[in-house]
């Protein structure tokens, strides 16, 4: 392929582009002025997927099909990335007006539908070119190869013996027009002339200063090669006039690489083209680019290309993240990725008079479909009692749409709901999404397995399985990424009340925890609810982060130790219990010292304990160490100035019982003895209180009224102590012989302050506490409904105290 004769012109200086257009729509993008092109890009919203485009000069408008933009000097690709048509006119394109080759005027017509009518939008630019014209300069579209050369013809530097076989069948032609010979594998055609060629789709143009040849890939007179395992394309014309003895001849060839492009695992894009295409040629430079932009090998390296030789083979590799590339996403089965380069590649050579030629390569290299994974880490932390789950490494045409969250499924955006989706961006064109979850969050499941069945110990699973839903855009193509997580909470226990001793009771503080829902709480063995609290006088309030109980003194509940004067312990108990089996697993038990002026204790085991004022109850100058009860051997265990702390079993001291049909009533008095007082001690009668002190206890809780071995009560009795003006010999000692004390078992006490004036309206029998040899009776629960088992006690009763007092009548007549 050598050539015939050398072509030479004077360099052109360069100009930049200069133009004014109008009337442009919005669906047109860009119209952009290149060293070699112009380029106008639509957007295909606008236009649709195959736009319509004429070309148009003083002739008319010509549609530029697909086999005419190839003969023509056109291309139109449409480019799925970035997401435009994109339509390439060479400066030498058939309906360009050109001046001198140095200013190129461009007319098309932009032809779309709208609304179900034809539109036709003029698109005009006017071009310079931005770099001089090299003596010969080929051009590798996409669809067509372009060669140009400078019509002044210089003599050679030597001559060939192949350039004189070549010149045979000009010779031997008998016209002066203008005729072209095709050479394929060195087998060179019979002569055609130039209108027969431009039937078969070649394009000869001459302008001012240069001759073009262009000719679309695949015709007939061209032929395909490999160079050095590169495949290659070239098609070889030449063109000659014989003027008498005088041959005129130009030999064109355009030789361009058609390699598509090879991907490397170690991420980039190789693309190959033969170093010697044309032979007696010497590479001098390689220039390389994106998108149109041309920059020098120094600067390519310096972005990351590498530009080498092998086998003398130019081997252009392309980063894969190199600047001006275009990614997206497909989706097959799992998610891949691939890259598209618009590849924009100079080569510049010279011959041995060092006439240069420039070699242009416009090519668009893909990968193939490379993974993308997606990946999730699990960022929660426990302290924070919810899940936190980021998905990481989203590209950016890939969206989430929805999740699916133990089955459950929620749309992006979310409305309302107690757990949120962030995205996160990130600088190298990917996204991520924070997902967070309460572990409280209903649909959270959770298990629950036992560790340590005598500390009560467990483990609590928190699960969230996730099933994401992203789509691709803007296929919108779905692709689903799941995911599970579990959160360990190994140190799961009862839970624990803090609690504060106060003047007036035990203050109890309890702060949620999410897995406290698993023990019930209870005080005793009934559920703590706010109907309890209400019932027993509890003040109890509860949110969702902390349980506050604020538990008054003498409320229900409470045990009592250690009564004096100087005070006693109240321990209130709150019990845990599992919430499926109601077995203790835990309490809080807080003791707290108290002191009060007055108290009265009515216990389950039948024993009064009290503590009264008696500063009105005796004389002045009295000291309360001298008081009794009705049986005046029953003293205080500890007295002070002004009180005394009476504790004694209720069937004995005296006591008298009054008795209805739902409550027994035990009443006791004290009484001021002004015997055994030092000669000379001088004490004012002026009393004017008597202190009188009952225990009631309902017969529905009693198993062994009156027996003489044990008192059991289900509940501590109600007690009430009651100060009334009375003269002062009602305080003086009846006659009542004292009774002997029962040993008793001390059971679980409880204090009460509440008088039973209600309970007392209903007739009762009101008799001194006697100790008749009575047999076991027991109360039997569920033999009887409640009002009989009421009449029933009452008979049982009233008639063992009438058989007592009988007994008493006849053994005295005796």
């Amino acid at each position: 392929m050598a050539f015939g004769f050398c072509i030479g012109v004077a360099l052109l200086l360069s100009l930049w582009s200069r133009a004014e257009t109008a009337g442009i729509p919005d669906g047109v993008l860009r119209m952009e002025c290149h060293d070699r092109y112009f380029m106008i890009a639509v957007d295909p919203s606008f236009t649709g997927d195959e736009p319509h485009f004429e070309a148009v000069d003083e002739t008319g408008a010509y549609a530029i099909t697909r086999q005419y933009a190839a003969q023509c000097g056109y291309s139109i690709n449409v480019h799925p990335l970035p997401g435009h048509v994109e339509l390439r006119a060479s400066y030498f394109s058939c309906q360009t007006q050109n001046k001198d080759d140095e200013m190129f005027t461009f007319n098309f017509n932009l032809n779309v539908t709208q609304e179900g009518k034809e539109v036709t939008y003029p698109l005009n630019k006017t071009c310079s070119p931005s770099l001089p014209w090299s003596p010969r300069e080929v051009t590798c579209e996409t669809n067509y190869m372009e060669v140009s050369v400078r019509s002044e013809v210089t003599c050679p530097s030597g001559t060939k013996k192949d350039d004189w076989n070549s010149l045979k069948p000009a010779h031997r032609s008998t016209t002066s027009d203008w005729q072209v010979m095709f050479q394929t594998d060195d087998v060179q055609l019979p002569p055609m002339n130039i209108s027969d060629a431009r039937k078969q789709g070649y394009v000869f143009l001459l302008t001012e200063g240069r001759l073009v040849f262009r000719a679309p890939y695949g015709q007939p007179d061209s032929f395909r090669t490999e160079v050095n395992g590169v495949p290659v394309e070239a098609v070889h014309a030449t063109i000659f006039s014989r003027q008498s003895w005088v041959v005129l001849m130009v030999d064109l060839v355009a030789a361009c690489s058609m390699d598509e492009g090879l991907y490397h695992e170690s991420g980039y894009m190789m693309w190959e083209t033969p170093e010697m295409l044309y032979p007696n040629l010497d590479g001098q430079q390689v220039n390389v680019g994106l998108k149109g932009e041309l920059v020098a090998q120094p600067v390519a390296e310096e972005r990351g290309y590498i530009v080498g030789k092998q086998n003398n083979t130019i081997q252009i590799c392309i980063p894969e993240n190199a600047e001006g590339r275009y990614r997206k996403s497909a989706v097959d089965e799992d998610l891949y990725e691939f890259y598209v380069y618009h590849l924009y590649l100079e080569q510049i050579l010279v011959d041995e008079d060092r006439v240069e030629t420039r070699i242009r390569f416009l090519r668009t290299l893909a990968t193939p479909l490379l993974p993308s994974p997606i990946f999730a880490e699990n960022q929660t932390v426990l302290e924070e009692n919810m899940f936190t789950v980021y998905l990481g490494d989203v590209p950016e045409d890939v969206q989430l749409a929805a999740v699916h969250l133990n089955g459950q499924e929620f749309t992006v955006p979310l409305n309302a709901s107690s757990f949120i989706i962030t995205k996160v961006v990130h600088p190298n064109n990917t996204h991520g999404y924070k997902l967070k979850v309460p572990f409280e969050d209903p649909v959270v499941l959770q298990q629950f397995s036992k560790t340590d069945a005598v500390l009560h110990y467990a483990v609590l699973h928190y699960i969230l399985n996730i099933n994401y839903t992203l789509t691709v855009l803007p296929e919108k193509d779905l692709y689903y990424h799941m995911e599970s997580v579990v959160a360990l909470v190994t140190d799961v226990s009862p839970p624990q009340f803090d609690a504060v001793c106060t003047e007036s009771g035990i203050s109890f503080k309890l702060d949620h925890r999410p897995f406290d829902y698993l023990w019930e709480i209870t005080i005793d063995s009934d559920l703590l609810t706010s109907e309890l609290a209400d019932q027993h006088g509890y003040i109890m309030s509860n949110d969702s982060n902390s349980l506050l109980l604020e538990v008054p003194l003498f409320s229900h509940g409470y045990e009592y130790k250690n009564i004096s004067l100087k005070g006693f312990f109240g321990t209130f108990e709150i019990i845990m219990r599992d919430l499926e089996t109601s077995e203790v697993q835990g309490s809080t038990i807080k003791t707290c010292l108290f002191s009060t002026t007055e108290l009265i204790m009515c216990s389950t085991d039948g024993r009064m304990t009290v503590v009264a004022d008696l500063a009105l109850a005796i004389p002045n100058g009295g000291n309360p160490a001298r008081t009794n009860l009705r049986d005046k051997y029953c003293g205080p265990k500890e007295t002070d100035g002004s009180r005394a702390l009476f504790s004694f079993s209720l069937n004995s001291c005296g006591s008298a019982i009054k008795l209805n049909s739902e409550n027994v009533i035990y009443q006791n008095e004290i009484f001021y003895s002004k015997k055994f007082l030092r000669p000379g001690k001088v004490v004012s009668d002026n009393a004017t209180e008597r202190v009188t002190m009952q225990c009631t206890y309902p017969l529905s809780g009693l198993h062994r009224l009156f027996s003489v071995y044990r008192f059991e009560s289900d509940a501590a009795g109600i007690g009430s102590l009651l100060h009334t003006t009375h003269p002062a010999a009602g305080l003086q000692n009846p006659t009542i012989q004292p009774t002997s004390a029962l040993t008793t078992t001390l059971a679980t006490t409880t204090l009460a302050t509440t008088t039973l004036a209600a309970t007392r309206r209903a007739t009762v029998s009101y008799k001194p506490a006697l100790h008749p040899p009575a047999r076991y009776v027991k109360v039997t629960r569920f033999q009887y409904p409640a009002n009989a088992r009421f009449r029933y006690l009452a008979n049982a009763m009233t008639k063992r105290v009438r058989q007592s007092l009988q007994t008493k009548v006849h053994a005295a007549q005796i």
